[in-house]
């Protein structure tokens, strides 16, 4: 069982040997040979991504850290160098959005085993699994390693320790020696300091400048000689190595990109093994038309029988217009759509008139209930509006006969 505290993520020897991957058959070189793999995608799809090199280093990390708890061949080792660049990126406050890290995926995987580019469409299917994968495997980690991803890189300990041995010029040396231990299992075997010492140390070498040994320099920066051979051997195992590829050992289809095989090449697993004997296999093809030619003497027996038998009596010559005219026109073999397309407008016309008596039937009746509520109402009110005329009529008679006496009066006084 491996305990995890802040800062306290290292493992012996033994450890490593009885990891997770070794239980399931993988080999020391092998797992090897996947955990660069992996570093070396973390690294490049950070260049790729602009991300800064501790986001990088981040994120190599807490690649091996996974592995020491959980096996290559449940685990593929490019989504988890995915996630690892993703958990990373928000570990360091230099977050990139998840869709661009698959695109960048997705095409490292082209280009490193020579495949079209082919432009991945987020709407896809193919997408949103490998969306749902990146955040799944980040839950796996997070969940191995109990939420604890503090982690401290030996990169801030080579400038003090230069400016205190006066050596400056082995800066960049030694930190190019520190970013290439992080593909190496170093990160969960020895402390900071003494991964800083050993780099120096390689460095100085490398170089050719002289540190002092009398007393050892690396006693002041608490390291041991031991831990700093042990860096450099690792350091020089894995220059020795060529450029990998992935192995295939993950159980299931782990591919950024979408491979299209084509369906003629597949065969089945029988047919495989009989050819392997040397038993001749007639292909899918040739299955396909011995069925038909087969098939080809079922049915014209079975035409025969069913010429043989009488019709029944309410079909012998008693069919429908319709269906004699639908067999006449197969027999003839004359295409007869035409026909149906000229059909079809009638039936369209049809269904439209009699949708406009529809409509006009139902603009009567309204005109119909619209006159008997006017009539009604002006029985109602006919009463009230003669006597109102009456009265109107009576007043205009008044004033007519008062304005012609006030006028007669007029005359009579100016005579």
């Amino acid at each position: 069982m491996i305990y995890t505290a802040i800062d306290t993520f290292y493992l012996t020897d033994e450890q490593l040997r009885d990891s997770p991957s070794r239980k399931d058959g993988i080999d020391e070189a092998t797992e090897t040979a996947l955990r660069f793999y992996g570093c070396g995608l973390i690294q490049e799809s950070g260049i790729l991504l602009r991300l800064p090199q501790a986001v990088m280093a981040t994120a190599q990390v807490l690649f091996h850290r996974f592995y020491c708890k959980k096996s290559f061949v449940r685990f593929s080792a490019k989504r988890v160098a995915a996630s690892c660049v993703w958990l990373a990126g928000k570990l360091e406050e230099s977050r990139r959005e998840p869709k661009h890290i698959i695109f960048v995926f997705h095409r490292m995987e082209c280009r490193r085993e020579n495949l079209p580019i082919e432009y991945l469409d987020v709407s896809s299917q193919k997408y949103s699994e490998l969306m749902h994968d990146l955040i799944r495997t980040e839950r796996h980690m997070l969940k191995e390693m109990g939420f604890i991803c503090h982690v401290e890189h030996p990169h801030k300990f080579i400038p003090n320790y230069l400016v205190t041995l006066e050596a400056p010029d082995l800066t960049q040396e030694a930190w190019n020696l520190a970013n290439d231990s992080l593909r190496t299992t170093l990160c969960v075997r020895f402390k900071s300091e003494v991964i800083a010492c050993g780099v120096v140390y390689a460095a100085s070498r490398r170089r050719g400048i002289s540190l002092p040994e009398d007393p050892p320099w690396w006693t002041v920066f608490d390291a041991d000689e031991d831990g700093i051979q042990e860096v450099c051997r690792v350091l020089a195992h894995l220059y020795s190595l060529p450029k990998l590829q992935c192995i295939p050992v993950h159980r299931d289809n782990d591919s950024f990109t979408i491979r299209r095989t084509p369906w003629a090449s597949k065969e089945s697993p029988a047919s495989a093994v009989a050819s392997d004997k040397g038993t001749p296999v007639p292909s899918s093809s040739s299955r396909e038309k011995d069925s038909v030619t087969k098939a080809a003497p079922d049915k014209v027996k079975g035409k025969s029988d069913d010429e043989g038998k009488p019709l029944p009596a309410e079909l012998n010559g008693k069919q429908d217009p319709a269906v004699n005219l639908k067999n006449e026109k197969l027999e003839s073999g004359v295409d007869w759509s035409w026909e149906r397309e000229r059909e079809r407008p009638r039936g369209r016309d049809s269904y439209g008139m009699s949708r406009d008596s529809d409509r006009d039937s139902r603009c009567h009746d309204s005109d119909r209930e619209r006159d008997k509520r006017r009539r009604s109402r002006e029985r109602s009110s006919g009463h009230s509006d003669k006597e109102k005329s009456r009265r109107h009529s009576s007043r205009g008679r008044g004033d007519y006969y008062s304005s012609h006496s006030s006028r007669e009066k007029d005359r009579h006084r100016h005579h």
